[in-house]
């Protein structure tokens, strides 16, 4: 018996680890495919006003009566594309800034005073604010205030996991060979700290899968494809209890995507760790 539980630990632990991952992939293909793979177009009609579903339309209808299901498979790919561009600026721009700060003690002072200053306004409400101030920036000013919004607090967790690392010989043996900042920061501290880099990586992008979708919810003047699952729940809320469809598919959309893709990295993060 104890050889039995022994052999099945390990496939246990395997299926722990690329099980999240496996459920990440068949969604992101779902939501970069899904315009494709779509039956119908977006504005197709196939009945009368959150009509419940039926065999043509296999999530019912909207508020104007087109197919759920092809809106659905419409409106992954621009939340899912601007999440992933913010949430790799936003650790990219950190870890460095982290770095930074753990290898010049005077440079981090300055570093963490400006993260601190940062971290005062939500990332909401600066979104609203610059959004609204500046509409016709569109998606490239959401990607810089959902960055600018991040950076912050991702960089003093950044600092913090690397200020032990930065004291390490093999940083002050590369100090002593005449290396520069860059050098440090990519070749020999980063490197270290691929754990904080790969979780933070997945926490980064569950909130900018928050900030774009409460952009798309709020309508603010950002285009992110012809449909979108946050804009579908807005429009549709009316008609909830008609069809339940039409609101609860978009949100578990939004919800199982964001979560499967940190669940993923974090178990890549753990198998590498384990290996």
């Amino acid at each position: 018996m104890p050889l039995t539980a022994g052999r099945l630990r390990p496939a246990n632990a395997s299926i722990r680890l690329w099980l999240p991952g496996l459920i990440a992939v068949v969604l992101v293909v779902v939501a970069v495919a899904g315009p494709i793979l779509a039956p119908r177009a977006v504005d197709h009609p196939v009945g009368i006003t959150f009509a419940e579903p039926n065999g043509q339309a296999w999530l019912g209808g909207d508020r104007l009566g087109h197919d759920v299901f092809s809106q659905l498979l419409h409106g992954g790919w621009g939340l899912l594309l601007v999440a992933v561009i913010i949430a790799l600026l936003v650790t990219g721009c950190a870890a460095v800034l982290g770095s930074v700060a753990a290898l010049y003690p005077r440079a981090g002072a300055w570093i963490e005073r400006a993260a601190d200053l940062g971290m005062l306004l939500p990332p909401v409400l600066a979104m609203l604010l610059f959004m609204l101030s500046w509409p016709e920036s569109g998606v490239p000013g959401l990607v810089i205030i959902c960055v600018v919004a991040g950076t912050p607090y991702t960089a003093r967790v950044f600092a913090a996991a690397a200020a032990g690392v930065a004291s390490c010989g093999f940083i002050e043996a590369a100090r002593g060979r005449g290396e520069g900042a860059a050098y440090l920061v990519i070749r020999e501290l980063l490197p270290n700290l691929r754990e904080t880099l790969l979780t933070q990586l997945g926490l980064r992008f569950v909130e900018a899968m928050y900030l774009v979708s409460t952009a798309a919810f709020l309508q603010l003047p950002a285009t992110l494809g012809d449909a979108n699952w946050a804009v579908m729940v807005r429009e549709n809320a009316s008609g909830i209890l008609l069809n339940p469809a039409a609101v609860l598919a978009p949100s578990l959309a939004i919800g199982l995507l964001a979560v499967s893709v940190n669940s993923a990295v974090a178990a890549f993060g753990r198998g590498r760790r384990s290996a």
